[in-house]
């Protein structure tokens, strides 16, 4: 019998299975793919989540993740604006760190399935029944880790899945001559492109395009040359790229949208609650957080073998909307209205400008954007 199904198994899936299982709970983690597999993500993380990793025994280090201190910002006019980070971060693969987790969950007991597709989820008589192509499966929790966007969004009818999202991603992986401890945000037409160190002398590169100017320019590859690469910093660094993928890998309607914390009485955990705009470069922190705050409440209101009455049911959905709210809210705000100015060629020459005059601006952004060191 299950006590919790998490519906996904990315890196909020991956943390609430093991920290719950942790606590003695019966933990299934459902995922569509096979580990290891490639993510559209920018893979940074702020050093905030060390504390906790070091509680887990997870050294990052020893997987070859790089440091990171440094961050600049670029316009396509050629304005630049450079700051050290006071908290800095590390880059790391989710192809490399997600296998990893999943093997350490395994290993002490989470149950997988893999490969299997969930149609859908629905709450009857106090329990969910998770609706698989050929099988159901029942608990009285289940977590929706399953990402930016689903079709089961649509299933639950969340409203944000109902308005449009013009955004793209797109993410490769690249040998390329480029600092190691440098992550630098590079504007362009209706996006920006991240690039910093990850593992095994590899780069990621992850952009954030928009879906018209990709139509108008028929593939990627012109998308690149047309639109990217009108910013002076990102075309240098394509010249002389060697792909390590064979191809990148893309997500199409990305939202930013406000979603909540608990639809349907499923809790919704990482980029399923709520998506900060990649520039900000904490959405894997986020989702890490997530995963501690929500396994931290649910085993403080769930006790095995105890009904989970309606009272108690709705004391363990406020408490999670609350905790989410406390934590991320604001985070995310700021994050929404940093998004409006990057794309905006003329904003973000202004910006640039800007960040230059006023330093004290940029290290209150990034304060904004990323939280405290934490355990």
């Amino acid at each position: 019998m299950n006590d919790v199904i998490i519906v996904g198994g990315g890196l909020a899936g991956l943390f609430n299975a093991l920290l719950m299982n942790r606590a003695g709970l019966q933990v299934t983690v459902i995922e569509k793919k096979s580990y290891p597999f490639h993510r559209v993500c920018g893979e940074y993380i702020s050093n905030e989540v060390l504390p906790f990793l070091h509680e887990l025994d997870i050294d990052v280090h020893q997987l070859g993740a790089s440091h990171i201190t440094r961050l600049e910002i670029t316009a396509t006019s050629g304005a630049k604006f450079a700051q050290a980070l006071d908290l800095g971060g590390f880059g790391i693969s989710r192809y490399k760190l997600d296998d990893f987790l999943y093997h350490k969950c395994r290993s002490e007991g989470v149950n997988f399935m893999l490969d299997t597709r969930v149609d859908d989820i629905q709450f009857v008589n106090d329990a969910f029944e998770v609706v698989l192509p050929d099988d159901k499966l029942t608990a009285p929790l289940v977590i929706g880790a399953f990402g930016k966007r689903s079709n089961l969004d649509n299933r639950l009818r969340r409203d944000f899945f109902y308005r449009r999202s013009p955004y793209v991603g797109i993410k490769i992986h690249a040998n390329i001559d480029f600092p190691d401890d440098l992550i630098q945000l590079n504007s362009f037409k209706n996006g920006y492109c991240g690039v910093s160190k990850i593992e095994d002398n590899r780069y990621c590169i992850c952009s954030l395009a928009h879906r018209d100017d990709l139509r108008e320019q028929t593939s990627l590859e012109a998308l690149q040359e047309n639109i990217i690469n009108c910013n002076p910093y990102q075309k240098e660094i394509f010249r002389n790229a060697e792909w390590l993928m064979d191809k990148p890998e893309v997500i199409n309607e990305i939202s930013f949208e406000k979603k909540q914390p608990v639809e349907n009485h499923i809790f919704m955990s990482g980029d399923t609650a709520g998506m900060i705009a990649p520039l900000c470069g904490n959405g894997m922190t986020m989702a890490i957080h997530s995963a501690k705050i929500l396994s931290a409440i649910i085993t403080q209101h769930y006790r095995q073998g105890q009904p989970l009455t309606a009272p108690k049911r709705a004391a363990l959905e406020q408490a999670y909307v609350t905790a989410w709210n406390k934590q991320f809210a604001r985070r995310l705000w700021v994050g929404r209205q940093m998004q409006n100015v990057f794309g905006n060629n003329q904003l973000m020459h202004a910006a640039v400008k800007t960040l230059n005059n006023l330093p004290r601006l940029a290290g209150w952004l990034v304060k904004q954007t990323h939280g405290k060191p934490w355990s």
